[in-house]
């Protein structure tokens, strides 16, 4: 462009020099490398099959701390926070690459994939990332589009130091960046994610590093900037794009971008956030290196306070009386509201009220009460809920018995805690000694009994000793 400007101000046609390649010479060669993915033995096929194992097992979304839900579709609206990292960031990033064989745009990978796992992400953290793709000098003054995009995903199981995260990212990229050229669009298709419309396939988030040397556009009688152009759109739910400054002596200066952000699913306050708090994991795994990455703090002293002590701050006036006489009381409150339901049966509040009354009768018939214990061997059933409020009403501790435990096991338990009866069932009921005393509540002995009970609630009367809200 510099070069055509300045000719046609002078008046006269731009002296181009003769390209060794076109674009389309490119396009030949890439189809001539990749080969037909039919032969196995074909660079295409082979990529192919690397990123079939490569990204066998993966997430199909990473669980990102969103504001909201995200939509059936996407609607790709964006916007952008800024963020910078100074010069001592910067030289502890460099430092560190250098240290580990690694580059910058690897370090700072590991640091993004570190935080959205501290968030909750996971432990399998892709991460797209376009790639050049110029990879012959030829290419260098060539117009056209010769961008990929790689999935790179982070390891970060086992709690790793962030050294060695480092590495662990060095070892995925290389592998990667040595299968870069069969196109991304031909990878979906091949590896055939599942799809949905309101997000990217195999990754989410993504990570740009502008580290290419750019030249300055220098044109006559003007001056030239360039200057990010916001586009309000936003192609994933997160994109780190950064770059990196340097000063005349080529000592790094600081790292700065942005963060690009789906406003489908985050707030921007919530993206000012995550800014802060990966300047905060940076500024800790840089101090040391060797601690693993879920040590490093990545909260502001505010939030850490917020967390610690304001949502942890729980007290609350409670009623001091024992649970069958609150529930009593939501009776009175709601009596025909509904209070159980199982496989399509519903029960009011009344009703299991009155059903737990009459069991509570029978059994502090039998003997309990409090400091007594009722072992209920019931499978999952509406019975189950209104047995246990039943114990409870007599004073006496419930024994809950799993009916598909071993009736070895079973025989352990009801031996160790020698409760006064097992409420149990005839048909699909668990195999009890002998010698147990049990009330099987599908009986006829045990229907009868309990129709002849009062359905009212229990007074302190005729239970064996007053219910106490702090016994067993």
């Amino acid at each position: 462009m510099a070069v055509a400007y300045a000719a046609r101000c002078e008046g006269v046609a731009p002296g181009w020099e003769p390209l060794p390649v076109q674009y389309a010479d490119y396009t030949l060669w890439q189809r001539e490398l990749l080969g037909d993915e039919g032969d196995s033995e074909s660079v295409g096929a082979s990529q192919v099959e690397f990123w079939r194992s490569e990204l066998a097992g993966g997430p199909d979304e990473l669980t990102l701390p969103f504001d909201r839900s995200r939509p059936v579709v996407a609607s790709y609206a964006g916007d952008v926070v800024e963020m910078s990292f100074d010069e001592r960031v910067h030289r502890g990033v460099v430092s560190l690459a250098r240290e580990r064989g690694a580059s910058v745009f690897m370090v700072m990978q590991a640091a993004v994939a570190a935080l959205l796992s501290r968030l909750g992400a996971g432990e399998d953290i892709p991460i797209g990332s376009p790639v050049a793709g110029r990879l012959d000098e030829a290419l260098d003054d060539l117009v056209g589009f010769f961008v990929n995009t790689l999935v790179l995903r982070t390891d970060v199981s086992g709690d790793p130091s962030f050294a060695d995260l480092v590495e662990r990212v060095r070892e995925t990229d290389l592998r990667a960046f040595g299968a870069q050229d069969v196109p991304f669009e031909r990878l979906v298709e091949a590896l055939n994610p599942v799809r949905s419309m309101g997000r990217h396939p195999l990754f989410q988030v993504a990570l740009a590093f502008q580290n290419a040397p750019v030249s300055d556009l220098e044109m006559p009688g003007l001056d030239v900037l360039a200057e990010p152009g916001p586009t309000g759109a936003a192609k994933f739910d997160l994109s780190f794009n950064l770059s990196e400054s340097f000063t005349g002596s080529g000592d790094p200066a600081g790292i700065s971008g942005g963060i690009e952000f789906a406003t489908d699913v985050f707030d921007r306050a919530t993206i000012e956030r995550m800014v802060g708090w990966l300047t905060h994991l940076l500024e800790e795994v840089l101090a040391d290196p060797r601690q693993p990455v879920s040590r490093a703090r990545i909260l502001e002293d505010t939030e850490l306070a917020q967390v610690l002590n304001g949502w942890n701050d729980t007290r609350q006036e409670v009623p001091g009386a024992a649970l069958p006489t609150l529930f009593e009381e939501q009776v009175a409150r709601t009596p025909d509201a509904v209070a159980v339901v199982f496989e399509g049966v519903e029960l009011s509040y009344r009703e299991v009220n009155e059903r737990a009354n009459r069991l509570a009768r029978l059994l502090v018939g039998g003997g309990a009460g409090p400091e007594r214990f009722v072992a209920v061997a019931l499978p999952r059933s509406a019975e189950l809920v209104i047995a246990l409020l039943a114990v409870l009403k007599t004073g006496a501790a419930y024994v809950p018995i799993d009916p598909e435990y071993p009736a070895d096991r079973i025989a352990y338990i009801l031996g160790d805690a020698d409760p006064m009866a097992v409420i149990t069932v005839e048909v699909g009921g668990v195999e009890l000694p002998a010698d147990t005393a049990r009330i099987a509540l599908d009986g006829p002995a045990t229907r009868e009994a309990l129709d002849a009970r009062a359905p009212g609630d229990l007074a302190d009367a005729e239970r064996l000793a007053p219910l106490q809200s702090d016994a067993p």
